[in-house]
C-alpha cells in the first residue's frame, strides 16, 4: 500500500445507531475499492470539534453482511488508506458474567479466538508476526476509562471477550464451558479478524462492547430481537461515550500501536 500522508484521528466501525452526521461537518461519503473487495458500505467523512472522523457500518447500512461474512479486510485497508489512526468498535455482546447488567458497557483487554473461518491476516505471501499479548490499546482504553468516570458511566474497565464463528448464538453446553471453564466475560461474533489486522495496519483500536443479554448459560434462549431492543436502549449513552472518548484523547499518539510491524517479519 502507498502511503498515505492524510491523517483521520478515528474510524468508527459498529452500527449506524451510534452514528450522527448532524453531530459532525464538512460531511461526505467516499466509495474506496480496496484488493480484497468493497468495505461493508461508503464511508462517511467528517469532522467534530477538532478531530476528523470516518463512520463505516460494519454489517452495511442495510445488515446485510452476518458476522462471517463480513469484509473485514476491506474494511481495514480502507481505513488504512484513508489514513485513519485510530479504531473505536462499538458492538452488541453477551455476558458471562452474573455481575455484568444488560446495557452496562465493559472494554475487554484480551481476547479467546473460537473463530473457524475468518481471513485473519494480510500477510498470506511472508512470515509477519505481530504481537497480540496486549491487543487493544492501551493509550485508548485508558483515555476511555478516565472519559466515563468524568462522564458518571459505569463500565467494566478490562475482561476477556470470547470471539466466536456465528451466526447461530452457543449452545447451553458452549455457553457454560465458556463462562465457566475459559472464564470469559463477554461473548461476540466479530472481534476476530477485526482487531487483529487493524494491529497488522498498525492502527490503535478498542472494542466499545455493550451487553444485550446473558447468553444461553442463564438465558433460556437469545434472539435477534433481544440483542436489538436492548441495543437500542443503549444508543444514546454509547453515542454520547464515544464522542467523550474522541473529544478528550490527544492528537497524537505515543502508543505500541504504532510501532506494531517492527521486529514482526522474519
Amino acid at each position: 500500500m502507498e502511503k498515505n500522508n492524510d491523517i483521520i484521528d478515528f474510524g468508527i466501525i459498529g452500527g449506524t445507531g451510534v452514528y450522527d452526521s448532524s453531530m459532525m461537518k464538512n460531511v461526505h461519503e467516499i466509495n474506496i475499492e480496496t484488493p480484497f473487495g468493497h468495505p461493508s458500505d461508503k464511508i462517511v467523512v467528517g469532522s467534530y470539534l477538532n478531530k476528523s472522523i470516518a463512520f463505516l457500518p460494519r454489517h452495511g447500512k442495510s445488515h446485510q453482511y452476518p458476522p462471517h461474512k463480513v469484509p473485514y479486510k476491506a474494511n481495514i485497508w480502507a481505513f488504512k488508506k484513508l489514513g485513519v489512526q485510530r479504531i473505536i468498535a462499538p458492538s452488541a455482546v453477551g455476558s458471562l458474567n452474573e455481575k455484568l447488567s444488560l446495557g452496562s458497557i465493559v472494554l475487554p483487554d484480551q481476547f479467546i479466538d473460537l473463530s473457524k473461518n475468518r481471513d485473519y491476516t494480510f500477510y498470506d505471501d511472508q512470515a509477519v508476526h505481530v504481537s497480540m499479548a496486549e491487543p487493544y490499546c492501551n493509550d485508548l482504553r485508558s483515555n476511555a476509562i478516565k472519559t466515563a468516570k468524568n462522564l458518571g458511566i459505569e463500565i467494566k474497565d478490562s475482561g476477556t471477550y470470547v470471539s466466536i464463528e456465528g451466526p447461530r448464538f452457543s449452545t447451553r453446553a458452549e455457553s457454560l464451558f465458556y463462562k465457566e471453564v475459559m472464564k470469559g466475560d463477554i461473548i461476540g461474533m466479530t472481534a476476530i479478524p477485526e482487531v487483529i489486522l487493524a494491529r497488522e495496519m498498525e492502527i490503535c483500536y478498542m472494542t466499545l462492547a455493550t451487553v444485550t443479554d446473558y447468553d444461553a448459560w442463564q438465558t433460556k434462549h437469545v434472539s435477534a430481537d433481544m440483542v436489538s431492543s436492548t441495543m437500542k436502549k443503549s444508543i444514546e449513552k454509547t453515542k454520547t461515550f464515544i464522542l467523550k472518548v474522541i473529544e478528550n484523547t490527544p492528537k497524537e499518539r505515543e502508543c505500541k500501536c504504532m510501532h506494531s510491524l517492527e521486529n514482526a517479519k522474519l
